[in-house]
């Protein structure tokens, strides 16, 4: 069963968002300070799948809590504070952490979130399904809406890591890394945005009209999820 802990340090939110993943199946900790991180994570490091983090805290902050955390082990992360600026956005994703919720969120989409992160450390399957979409990743091809869709090898590559990691923000530089160390692909920055536009387009919108693939501005890319 999968374990989070929360640091936060406001009393309701953290209360209130603990009952919540308790009442979908999680175990949950909780810790209001950074001393009561401390404490709880000198015990329980080892047994811990996913830590919530605030930014700003009595006692500290949660990039320094991340970074503590990175520096001996590579549980899941995901930030979850009012500081929605780009500079803090980018700060948290550059410190190590997966994903960056903003407050006030809605439940079901940091519950998905927390359940895309899980099964990207678990591994995904052969073939995605969302809607009228289906990719099968072993024969590298695309179905949508009962029509085959034809792409080229980057564009491929760049709709793999979206699904590999959907529901989560992709930086930049990640698809830079990724794209270079696994396929021996080099893409320029410009060459990316290209990518990501004609992706966009040949694959269209969902049913109800909503993109599949979102644009976080100077940071990245997101595959929304369903």
């Amino acid at each position: 069963m999968t374990k989070i802990l929360i640091l936060e340090d406001d009393d309701f939110i953290r209360q209130q968002l603990a009952g919540i993943l308790q009442e979908k199946g999680y175990l949950v900790v909780e810790a209001a300070s950074v001393g009561q991180f401390n404490n709880i994570y000198e015990q329980e490091e080892a047994v811990i799948d996913v830590f919530l983090l605030d930014v700003y805290l009595p006692d500290g902050n949660g990039f320094d809590v991340c970074r503590k955390i990175r520096e001996h082990g590579s549980q899941i992360i995901i930030f979850l504070t009012s500081c929605d600026d780009e500079d803090s956005i980018i700060k948290g994703l550059d410190c190590g952490g997966d994903d960056y919720v903003v407050k006030p969120f809605r439940v079901a989409e940091l519950v998905s979130r927390i359940m895309a992160n899980v099964r990207r450390i678990s591994g995904g399957t052969d073939i995605y399904k969302d809607g009228t979409l289906t990719v099968d990743f072993k024969n590298k091809s695309i179905i949508h809406a009962d029509k085959q869709i034809c792409v080229s090898p980057t564009e491929f590559h760049v709709l793999e890591i979206l699904i590999n990691n959907k529901g989560l923000i992709v930086r930049r530089d990640t698809f830079f890394q990724k794209m270079w160390d696994r396929y021996g692909t080099f893409v320029e920055d410009n060459t990316l945005t290209v990518t990501v536009s004609r992706l966009k387009t040949k694959l269209g919108n969902r049913e109800d009209g909503r993109a599949y693939i979102e644009t976080i501005r100077g940071i990245g890319y997101r595959w929304k999820i369903n």
